[in-house]
Parts: C-alpha cells; structure tokens; sequence
C-alpha cells in the first residue's frame, strides 16, 4: 500500500465524511431494519455517495445543498432510463453509451453539470443491471429520494462550510488594486517594487487554475463569459499597470494625468458593479475621456519634441491600461446583466453579447464537436469504456457488475500513463481491502450486528482517507464500506470479495484499453496541434492588423466596429479557444521530465491572444495618418517578420524562434504628423510583444542553437493571461470620439453613426 496520507490531509475531509456517512445512514438503516426494503436501502446509501464523494460538489454548504436539490429531478430519469433498458444487455449497454456521451460532452456548456455529471452516471449504473425489475422503480426512486434529502439536510446543518468569495468578488479586489497603482501613477509618485509585485500575483491569482472548480465561470451563458471576459481583462489591466510602473520617468504629460484619473475611478465603479453595489452601465465615460487623449496626444500644439520617443511609448502603454479598462467595464456590465448593446466596441470582442443562452450553448457545441477538441475526445473516451464495461459484465454475467463500471468511472483518466498509475493503486488497495474484508466476514459470519456497528465509523473512515490518500486507499477502504453494506442487505460469504476484486480488476483492464486506444497522449499530443494551428492562424492577421494601420486597402468605414481584419480573426478565435481548452486538461494531467524543457504552452496562447487584441483596436476607423514610405515599409517589413516567424514557431524547431528588429526608421519630425508618429510607435510596442512572446513560447529567449542572437525586444512578455492578454495602443478613438451629439447619442444608448 502507498504511504498513509498525512493526518492534516485526512481531517481535511472529514467534515464532507462525516455528512455523506451520517446521511447514508439515515436512509439505509430505516429501510433495511425497519422497512426490510433491500432496494430502497441500497439506493438511500449510495445516492449521498454519488454526489458528495463521487461528486464532490464544490462551495459553501448552501450551495452544495443547493446542488442537490438541483440534481435529483435528473438522477430519477437517469434511474428510470436504467431501469426501463436493463431488460438486455446490449439496450443497457447503448444507454450506457448514450448517457455518458451526453453527460460527459454536455459538461462543456454547464459548469454545474461537469460537478454532478458522475454522480448521475453511477445512478444510472446502479439501475441497468439485472433483474430486469420495472416494479421496483418506485422503491428506487423513494430510496433516491431519501438519500438526496438527508444529504441536502446535512450540507446545510451538519459542519456546514463557510461561504467563500465569489469570482466576481476576487476581481472586484483586483480592480480595486488597479486603481490604487494608477492614483499612485498619476500623482507622478514612484511605484514601489511592492506594489508591482501585488499587481503581478494578484493578476495570477485570477488564474481559473487558482480558483475551486464550482466558482470558475466556465459555462456557455452570457454571464459567464462577461464574467470570464472581465476577469482575463483585469489581469491584463493588473500587468499593464505594473509594466507603465516599471518604465522611465517621462516629462510631466497633463493629458495622461486626467486619463489616470478617469482610469481609477471607473475601475473603482466596475468593482461595484461586480459587487452589486453599483447598477450595470457601460464605458462611454471612458470612452470619452480616451478620446480626448488621443486627440490631445496628437495634437500638434500639445505634443512634446522632447523624448518624443520614451513619452509616446509611456503614452502608447497607457492607452493599452485604458482599453484593458473599457474590456473590463463593458464586460462587468454585461455579466451583471446591463445592456447588451456594445455599440461602437469590436463585434468579434463582445460578439455574445447579442445572442440568447439557447444560441450560445449550440455555439459552444458547435465548436468542440472536432476530433481536435479534448472536450470531444474525453466524452467520447469515457462513453466508449462505460458501454463495453457494461457489455462485457453483462455477457460475462458478473455478479455484482455495477462495479466493473464503477472501477471505469473513477480510474479512468486522460492519459494512457495517468490510468496506468490508478489501475495499479488501485488493484493493490482492492486486493488489500478484499482481505480484509474476507476476514471481516468469516470471523464475523451471520453477525448482522456487527456490521451495522462497523458501516458508519468504516465510511467515514474511507470518505476522509480515501481521497486524501489516492486510488489505492480509496478502493481498498471503499472494498470494506461495500463489503459491510452487503452484508446487512444479504447474506454473504468470503465470495463477496473474490466477486468485487474480479470485477475491479476487469474494469481496470477496460479503462487500461480505452486509455491506450483512444487518445492516449491526452492533451499533450493535442497541445501541439492546436498551438501550432493557432499559430499558422494568426500569421494573416498580423499582416493584414499592419497593413490596415499603415493604411493599405483600408478605405473608411461607416461602422467603427467593422473591421478590415475581421475576415481572419474569427478562424484564430476559434483555434485560441481550442487551444485554451487544450492547455486547461494539459495542467491537469502529471508532467512528464521534458516538459520543463519543452515549449511555453501559455506564452504561445498570450502571442494568440495578444495578436487578436491588436487586430480589435489598431486599425484606425477612418483611414491611417499620413505616413511617409519610409515609415510604411518599416510597418510592412516588421509585421511580416513576425508573421512568419510565427509560422516557423508552429513547427517547434529546435533552439527556438527569435525575431531581428530594425529600428525605427530616421524620419525628421517635420516630416510626420504626432498622430502619424503614435501610430508607428503604437504598432512598434504590439510587434515587439509579439516577438518576446514567440522567443519565450519555443525557448528562444533562453538561447540555443540555431539561428544568430536576436535583438532583445524592450517590452517584456506577459506570462499571466491565458485568454486576452496585452493589448495594443488604441488609435481608434480619433476618429470616433463620443463628442457632440455623438456623445449624447452614445450616453443614450443608441449606436453612433
């Protein structure tokens, strides 16, 4: 057996023990000694196992109760539909594979479904098995009934956990920060290296991978993704700030001082909103003032000869800050149910901010039914091992069979190396458990006492250890919780245990089968194939972001958010999300040595995201500045190196991929207007970025052989965002800045012409 897992691990759980075994017992034992109903006793035991052990439902007490109740009406269909095709194997075994496809797949959309999805399988588990019994269906469902309510009562009474803050509270905290850094930005005073440090973990830490599984706004509706939106963008905003605070010190700019100020105080009234405190409203506020900052920032009267270079960079990283700000602002609204007019703002950006929950879910659908989605890949991986368990325990007539499925259910995992591990944690823990057990039973016999004293300490006992400890002390613990089950409910000898250990071990070798016959690399061989089509996706879009900011092929636009790169940021959207979601399971799958030397999977999906925030705000609305050809070709020449340095990261090669800059080119002053001159170097910080994000995604910033050492772009990598990271300077806004009747019409609601 494995090392015993540590006391404080163990107590950890032993609340969540404690209610799912008081609240087993409190159906089983009524209506196996009272009642002598052995089938509604055996469905009041296993319904709170289902749902706090094999689901451990996540959040507060409330909440998890909550889940319960939520779940009950689709744990009775999932019983019904069992019972109703036990009639022969093969109907079993296709509504094995019918509900685990659908359960599994339609997690996607539902992040409370993902919680209970197991749970309602094991109902569905437990009522396909022989006899073919339609009578008993009300005995089932009343014992489902009775373990569902005293599980409900316990997660409200008994050791009820305390309430933790909501997702939308954790980014309401960071935006509070992020107002706190630009006051101290806008009074000129230094930024410590303290609050720098806050900023940056604090961006981090609103990570999903840092959040617990039920607060992370995953699901297809509108609110989830406003709420997801807003949080990506204030982890941007988090490390924008932190990267304006790391700069030079810069001459004294009025302009961007009143920009800071708007900056933190709509931060502060996003927060509210997030918190409820505030009524939803959209960004027009900043908006407004952003627009007066780029017409002050190209104002020839106003712009500054001195450092023009270092003040338009600071001035190019702080429109990047006030973008960030508007993203976060429309998306709390959104999330928090405001308008779902965006007028104005990038359609592919807020593109759901528009269409009904119904649309949205057949959306989500849509775009993991690929054999490239690891969504697809595991809900087609498990349907497949439930339904040839099924099919094998009922040909082979195993006697308690559910448990062939149930070994499926929980040792199953995404990798061919991860299901290897269980299965051999779990065939020890269930041979060392069956001993035990046989032991129990031939000392014990006919004892019935016995066994009703031992079931409630033993399942406490297996609920807190259990999953602290791992498959081995998780099989071999719930061998001896089933073992003095059965024992109440009929009578049994040390059978019983060879019974259970053969039926194990035959559920192992399936999902051993499954593991290797189906997608067994899990994500890692789809992390490859899915960065690398991000990457080939995005090329066109960098060239085509240059070329409609350098002018070329852009004519006016009537509608500022129809955009000349909206053709091809829609394939790249769509190959980031398959991306994000293969490095989601990638994390959760037991590294391998190499990977540490390997490529950085996040840098490549910040170069994704990155690429696609500079083509929502770039290109100008109306026509580019009038720009000398010196300066157009330096636009044209630079994008097209990234660009293909990014078609050459999509194969991987060895020593990494390192983009050569030249500088900007020498042109006089006179010969550029401000406006054209923050252009270039608006379009110089974005291409720079995406240069240290490609050199840190293939390992070309930490050298190698291959090609000759690259000039080192000066503007640092962001390694914190997985879904929208930096964005670029916003020329935009020039040329449709809410001023006027616009202004007016915009406050309104009604989109600007």
């Amino acid at each position: 057996m494995p090392t015993l897992p540590s006391p404080a691990a163990s107590f950890g759980g032993g609340g969540r023990a404690v209610r799912v075994s008081v609240a087993s017992a409190a159906g089983f034992y009524p209506a196996a000694y009272l009642l002598d109903r052995p089938v509604l006793a055996l469905y009041a035991l296993f319904t709170p196992i289902a749902f706090a052990v094999l689901s451990p439902l996540p959040g507060s007490g409330r909440h998890r109760a909550g889940s319960v109740l939520r779940a009950a009406p689709a744990a009775a269909a999932t019983i019904a539909l069992g019972t109703v095709l036990a009639t022969t194997t093969w109907t079993a075994a296709l509504g094995m594979l019918l509900v685990a496809l659908v359960l599994t797949f339609g997690a996607v959309c539902a992040p409370r479904l993902a919680g209970v999805a197991p749970g309602l399988q094991l109902c569905y588990i437990l009522a396909c098995f022989p006899p073919y019994a339609p009578a008993t269906l009300p005995e089932r469902l009343g014992g489902l009934a009775c373990g569902a309510t005293a599980l409900f009562l316990c997660e409200l009474l008994l050791f009820p956990s305390p309430r933790r803050p909501s997702y939308a509270w954790r980014v309401a905290d960071a935006l509070d920060l992020a107002a706190h850094a630009a006051r101290l930005t806008r009074r000129a005073d230094p930024v410590d290296s303290e609050t720098i440090r806050r900023l940056r973990t604090t961006g981090r830490e609103l990570r999903f991978s840092c959040q617990p599984h039920g607060g992370r706004p995953t699901g297809a509706g509108r609110s989830d993704r406003a709420l997801a939106h807003a949080g990506s963008a204030t982890r941007r905003l988090l490390d924008q700030l932190a990267a304006l605070g790391e700069l030079p010190p810069a001459p004294a700019d009025t302009a961007s001082q009143a920009l800071l100020h708007g900056l933190a105080a709509t931060c502060e009234e996003t927060a509210g909103i997030l918190r409820g405190d505030r009524p939803a409203g959209g960004a027009e506020l900043i908006e407004e003032m952003t627009a007066r900052f780029l017409d002050e920032r190209g104002d020839p009267a106003t712009a500054s000869r001195d450092r023009p270079h270092e003040l338009l960079r600071r001035r190019s990283t702080l429109l990047t800050v006030a973008v960030s700000t508007v993203t976060a602002r429309t998306a709390a609204g959104l999330a928090a149910g405001g308008d779902r007019a965006v007028p104005g703002l990038p359609h592919e950006q807020f593109w759901y901010a528009g269409l009904s929950t119904a649309r949205l879910w057949l959306v989500r659908v849509r775009g993991n039914l690929t054999p490239r989605s690891v969504v697809f890949q595991n809900a087609v991986r498990t349907a497949l091992g439930l339904a040839l368990a099924r099919l094998v325990a009922g040909s082979l007539d195993l006697s308690h069979g559910f448990w062939v499925l149930l070994s499926v259910l929980t040792l199953a995992r995404t990798t061919a190396v991860g299901t290897w591990s269980a299965v051999r944690s779990a065939a020890a823990g269930t041979l060392f458990g069956a001993v035990l057990a046989g032991a129990l039973i031939i000392g014990a016999g006919d004892a019935t006492a016995v066994y009703a004293g031992l079931l409630v300490p033993m399942m406490v006992l297996a609920f807190s250890v259990g999953p602290a400890g791992g498959p081995a002390w998780a099989q071999g613990l719930f061998t001896l919780v089933v073992s003095t089950a059965f024992a109440q409910i009929a009578p049994v000898t040390w059978r019983l245990e060879e019974a259970r250990l053969v039926d194990v071990l035959t559920g192992s070798a399936i999902g051993l089968v499954c593991g290797l016959l189906a997608w067994p690399a899990g994500a890692r061989t789809e992390m490859r194939r899915s960065v690398a089509a991000l990457l080939r996706a995005t090329a066109p879009v960098v060239r085509e972001t240059a070329d409609a900011a350098a002018g070329h092929g852009a004519g006016p636009r009537t509608d500022a958010s129809e955009r000349p790169t909206a053709g091809s940021s829609w394939p790249a959207l769509h190959r980031l999300r398959i991306a994000e979601a293969a490095y989601a399971q990638f994390r959760t799958e037991p590294a391998l040595r190499t990977d540490d030397d390997g490529p950085d999977w996040l840098a490549a999906l910040n170069y994704g995201s990155r690429v696609l925030t500079g083509a929502y705000w770039l290109p100008p609305a109306r026509g580019a500045p009038d720009l000398p050809p010196a300066a157009r070709q330096w636009m044209d020449t630079a994008a097209r190196q990234v660009a293909a340095a990014g078609l050459r990261a999509a194969e991987l090669p060895r020593g990494g991929v390192r983009v050569r800059f030249a500088p900007l080119p020498s042109v006089p002053p006179s010969a550029m207007t401000p406006g054209a001159w923050s252009l270039l170097v608006d379009l110089e910080v974005w291409l720079h970025a995406l240069a240290a994000d490609l050199a840190t995604a293939t390992g070309g910033s930490r050298g190698g052989r291959g090609e000759p050492a690259a000039a080192t772009p000066t503007v640092k990598s962001s390694r914190g965002a997985v879904e929208e990271v930096t964005g670029p300077p916003r020329t935009r806004w020039r040329d449709r800045r809410p001023t006027g009747e616009a202004c007016a019409a915009r406050f309104r609601g009604r989109r600007r012409p």
